[in-house]
Formats: C-alpha cells, sequence, structure tokens
C-alpha cells in the first residue's frame, strides 16, 4: 500500500510539473518552434512578400533553389590558393591540431574539432568562379565575411576586456561597486542611443577621438566613411556596449574560486601575473567558454550598430548578414531567398556553438 501511495504521489508530482512547464513550452514552441518550422516551409517557396500578402496562392514551390542562388553561381571551380589569406590559416589549424594531438596537449575530441574546423576553413574558402563565372549572388559571400571578420574581432575583444576588467574589480571595496556598477551601465542602453554616442565620438570635427588626436599632432580621422576603418568603429562600439553581461559571469566565476589556492600559491611565490595564468585561468574555463559562446551566438546577428552608423557602407564593408537578410526581405520583398539566408546564419550560428562547447567540455576535465 505504501509503495502505491508512493508511486501516485511521484505521478501527481510529474503531473504538476508538466501543467508548470506547459506555458514555457506553448510559449517556446509558439514564437521560437513554429517560426523556424514556418521559415525552412518559405525558403522552399519563391515567396513575394506583398505578392502573398494580396494573394496567399502567388507562392510557388522551388524546392533548393533558393540555397542554390544564394550560395552559389555559374562555372564554380576550387582552387587551392583561391584565398590564400584564410586558406593558410585552415593549413596551420589542420597541423595545429595534429601537432597538439601528438604532443598530449589536447584531447583527442578536441583535436578532431579544431581539425574538423580548420579542414572547412581551407576547402570552403577554396570555392570561386571559373572563366567566365560568377556567383548568382553576388553580394552575399563578401557579406558573410564581413560577418565573420566582426565576430573574429569582437568576440575576443569583448571576452579578454571583460575578463581583465573583472579582474581588476574583484575586491570587496564601496569604490568597486561603484565601478561595476558604471562599467555595466552601458548594457542597459539602447542600440539607438549607444550608436549615438559612437557617432559623436568618431566625428572627425566634435568627436572626443578627433580632439585626442589632434591634440598629438595628428590628422583625425574620417572613421564612419573611410573604407579601412568604419568595420573597425563598428567593432570598437560594440565592445563597449558588450562588456557589462561578461564582466558580470566573469566577476561571478571569480568569486567562486577559493581564496585558499591564492593563499598556497602565494607560498610559493606566485603571486600577481603567475596566479592569474596558473591558477585564475584554469578555473575559469567553463566560463570563459559560456563568455564565448553566447558572444558569438549574439555578434553573428549584429544589424543596429551596421545599420545606424555607416547604412553597410562604404562599398558594403559594413553590411553584415543580418542586414543583408533584412533588406532582401524587406526592401526587394524576396522572403524565401532571405529565409535561406536565415537557415544559413542558423547553422553557422549553431555549429559554432557546438565547436565551443565541445572544445570547453573536454579542456575543463
Amino acid at each position: 500500500m505504501a509503495a502505491r501511495g508512493t508511486s501516485k504521489r511521484r505521478l501527481t508530482q510529474s503531473q504538476a510539473a508538466f501543467v508548470l512547464l506547459l506555458p514555457f513550452l506553448a510559449t517556446y514552441a509558439l514564437f521560437l518552434v513554429y517560426p523556424f518550422c514556418r521559415g525552412i516551409w518559405i525558403s522552399l517557396h519563391d515567396w513575394n512578400l506583398l505578392a502573398v500578402a494580396f494573394n496567399p496562392d502567388a507562392k510557388e514551390y522551388v524546392g533548393l533553389r533558393n540555397y542554390e542562388r544564394v550560395m552559389w553561381g555559374r562555372n564554380i571551380t576550387w582552387g587551392a590558393l583561391a584565398s590564400p589569406a584564410l586558406q593558410g590559416v585552415g593549413v596551420i589549424g589542420i597541423a595545429a591540431s595534429i601537432f597538439l594531438r601528438r604532443m598530449g596537449r589536447v584531447s583527442k575530441v578536441t583535436a578532431i574539432a579544431l581539425g574538423v574546423a580548420s579542414v572547412l576553413l581551407f576547402v570552403l574558402p577554396g570555392f570561386h568562379p571559373g572563366e567566365g563565372g560568377r556567383w548568382y549572388d553576388r553580394r552575399f559571400w563578401p557579406t558573410v565575411g564581413n560577418t565573420l571578420i566582426f565576430v573574429a574581432w569582437t568576440v575576443p575583444g569583448v571576452t579578454i576586456a571583460a575578463l581583465l576588467l573583472a579582474a581588476a574589480l574583484n575586491r570587496e571595496t564601496r569604490a568597486m561597486t561603484v565601478y561595476r556598477t558604471l562599467f555595466f551601465l552601458s548594457q542597459i542602453l539602447s542600440v539607438t542611443v549607444v550608436t549615438l554616442i559612437w557617432q559623436i565620438m568618431f566625428s572627425p570635427r566634435q568627436g572626443l577621438i578627433a580632439n585626442i588626436t589632434e591634440t598629438f599632432g595628428g590628422s583625425p580621422i574620417v572613421w564612419l566613411t573611410d573604407e579601412r576603418f568604419a568595420m573597425a568603429a563598428i567593432v570598437i562600439t560594440t565592445i563597449w556596449w558588450s562588456l557589462g553581461i561578461a564582466m558580470i559571469l566573469f566577476l561571478a566565476g571569480l568569486q567562486d574560486i577559493s581564496k585558499d589556492l591564492y593563499e598556497a600559491a602565494a607560498l610559493d611565490n606566485a603571486t600577481g601575473p603567475k596566479a592569474f595564468w596558473y591558477i585564475t585561468l584554469p578555473n575559469l574555463k567553463r566560463t570563459i567558454t559560456l563568455v564565448i559562446v553566447l558572444q558569438v551566438i549574439l555578434q553573428f546577428q549584429v544589424f543596429g550598430q551596421a545599420h545606424l552608423m555607416t547604412q553597410g557602407g562604404p562599398n558594403d564593408t559594413t553590411q553584415v548578414l543580418v542586414r543583408y537578410i533584412y533588406q532582401t526581405a524587406f526592401r526587394d520583398s524576396e522572403l524565401g531567398r532571405a529565409s535561406a539566408m536565415a537557415m544559413f546564419l542558423f547553422v553557422i550560428m549553431g555549429a559554432f556553438s557546438i565547436l565551443q562547447f565541445v572544445v570547453g567540455r573536454e579542456d575543463a576535465k
């Protein structure tokens, strides 16, 4: 009888848990799962936004043609030196993964993950139009390249700056509490306010950076209209804006590290930079992985900074993938092609996230 009562009680608890989870599951399915599946369905159609709005039957099923139009072209060939810079990094990555594995510096899973990523970095940039060929969408791959460059600069920038800032502010004093609040304040600002602040900062006439440059005898840089500096301006703005959450996560990780470890290290004269390198960093591996994954997902979705600061210019040097998807869908009314690009973005974000989780999990063991 007691066993039956326990079974009933457990069943009741399971039902109660399901009832409590039901609102979240329904909201998740309605606002995330359904739109995602709907996006896949739309990407398989020639879907003109305005035409379908007035006539739901105006769409036409085209299968994978939108993906072909976005990612492929006519007379596409492959060459080992088509993109020497990126393919060179891929070769170095392949060699590094083999070397680190043989030296026992990384686990087998980590070496395989790094090797696969390096092979893709070597293979994919090698595709290019041959003689008389061209990409069907000439702006797509340059836009993907711009987005990758942005992520490659922003994610390490946010991670390193937030980690150093958290280490400097990891003291229990009133002044440190005030400084933490001040550094976190940028996080609560909207993208419109952030871009307005930095547009003024980068102004060659009245900006703070221009004034400092002139003070030291230099010539002001026209940041937002110069192809060499426009992306750098967006990266700097984004790092400043994104520091807050990453800093708080690192502070939480630092406060979980036992002080006994630092006291024991001090007995061996391991203080300052040595303690940071041999105690702090190894104990923050999980936090570092979390911050990197969150930043990769967040920064791949960059839109507002490029849209408001440079409008994707000059000459598309700051055109990023989400802004291109937005223009394709709502300016050109090509919702099917925009959905195909959105699916591509999802796959890229998922691949980077999985890679970071695999590497971080193995390194944390």
